[in-house]
């Protein structure tokens, strides 16, 4: 069957580095650091005090509070970025055929701070179950596109992909292919994540997995550096609005770009490393340029998903220098997450959306934070190094990896007639 063509028609953002599509691209392009000491709860005790935590957000804002209560914060993150995107779309949400809409969303977690809260008020408590009767509704990592289903009457495919730091790309990648099968015409989809909690934060210590460099926590995201020491842990969200293309054309929606293809591999190697010489992260790259019936030379930029730890950085170059060859040179490789740090399972979302906006605004943003290059990472590679660089961007790759092995990789295209 002759698939159909899925462009990206809307966008929304909450980051660390801006609270909409358009704070996000201007603290990209401008290099801005989102670290800063944990505000969420008293880290005193903790190895890591700090993480990328929103800033001068109020859900109140957005949510009324009566209904706000019933969420955790991820879902809360997911409704404020999905309104955003609808709305960016103009997506007229009354005439269209809510049978055809679908929302797939990713989150890794879910509600880990209703959890945590719930289960230390029990064991603080004299033994009688007293738990708050939203406690399983807010905590399941599914909830949040039911919310949004329910707000706006979206009766398509409805589900939440679950691939730790994978999540939110392996949404994306579920919607192009629902819609390109033709089971939905709109898709709303992207993740989101609320993971600086204290059980996050001492979990993710317990695995020396986060950065210790609370002297200077602005600096310590520094994806390829020599002196890196862990990821940053970040929260937010980021939505996409995914259409069929001759649906977009008929209603004269603004067309961002052209979603064209995505990949899937797993390590098959360990829980919580990649694989040292890259191998899951080659074969998804590889996937993906199949998928998208692409070559590597097309390719003119790749967001890395470059957390600053130590294996992970090393392991992902080896995996583009040996998907590109020598036009690995001629790109334009970075990480975001040097500013936002690592929104786990919303990571896959704000980072596709950092990869339309490049194309859209015709500039890379940089990978900031960067002193000494790590002595395994070829000094040859452009690895868009602490500003943002001008590029016309035709062709834009986002990559994902989560613990597990889990590898999601997205390619968007400037559309073409």
């Amino acid at each position: 069957m002759e698939l159909k063509r899925v462009v990206v028609t809307g966008l929304g953002a909450l980051t660390p580095i801006g609270n909409n599509i358009e704070e996000y691209w201007d603290g990209l392009v401008n290099g801005k650091s989102g670290a800063a000491p944990i505000t969420h709860f008293d880290a005193a005790k903790f190895k890591t005090r700090f993480a990328c935590e929103l800033k001068g957000f109020d859900v109140n804002d957005f949510i009324h509070r009566k209904e706000a209560r019933k969420m955790d914060k991820f879902t809360q993150y997911a409704m404020v970025v999905a309104d955003e995107a609808i709305i960016n779309s103009k997506l007229d949400v009354k005439n269209v055929d809510p049978d055809r809409v679908g929302v797939i969303w990713g989150c890794g977690i879910g509600g880990i701070d209703t959890f945590e809260q719930q289960v230390v008020e029990y064991a603080h408590g004299d033994g009688t179950p007293k738990f708050n009767p939203f406690f399983i509704p807010k905590m399941i990592a599914d909830i949040a596109p039911g919310h949004i289903s329910i707000k706006y009457g979206f009766r398509g495919p409805n589900f939440t992909t679950v691939s730790a730091c994978a999540s939110s790309a392996n949404a994306i990648i579920d919607a192009l292919n629902y819609i390109r099968l033709g089971h939905a015409d709109v898709i709303v989809t992207g993740g989101s994540e609320a993971s600086v909690t204290g059980a996050a934060m001492g979990g993710f210590n317990a695995l020396h997995a986060l950065s210790q460099n609370n002297d200077n926590p602005e600096s310590a995201s520094r994806p390829f550096d020599k002196s890196r020491d862990g990821f940053v842990m970040g929260e937010g969200g980021g939505a996409l609005i995914l259409e069929e293309y001759e649906h977009a054309v008929a209603r004269g929606a603004k067309i961002y770009c052209e979603v064209a293809g995505g990949g899937l591999s797993a390590d098959a190697y360990h829980l919580t490393a990649p694989h040292p010489e890259g191998l899951g992260a080659t074969k998804v790259m590889l996937n993906c340029l199949q998928n998208a019936g692409l070559k590597p030379e097309d390719v003119d930029a790749v967001n890395m998903h470059g957390t600053s730890t130590p294996l992970g950085d090393v392991a992902e170059l080896k995996a583009v220098q040996k998907v590109f060859g020598e036009h690995a040179y001629n790109l334009n490789i970075n990480s975001t997450k040097s500013m936002t740090g690592h929104l786990l399972g919303a990571a896959g979302a704000i980072e596709a959306i950092a990869s339309v906006l490049a194309m859209e605004h015709g500039m890379v943003p940089p990978t900031i934070n960067h002193v000494e290059l790590d002595e395994n990472i070829d000094p040859k590679l452009n690895l868009t190094i602490n500003k943002a660089q001008k590029r016309e961007v035709k062709v834009a790759m986002s990559n994902t990896f989560g613990f597990g092995g889990h590898n999601a990789c997205v390619l968007f295209k400037k559309l073409e007639d």
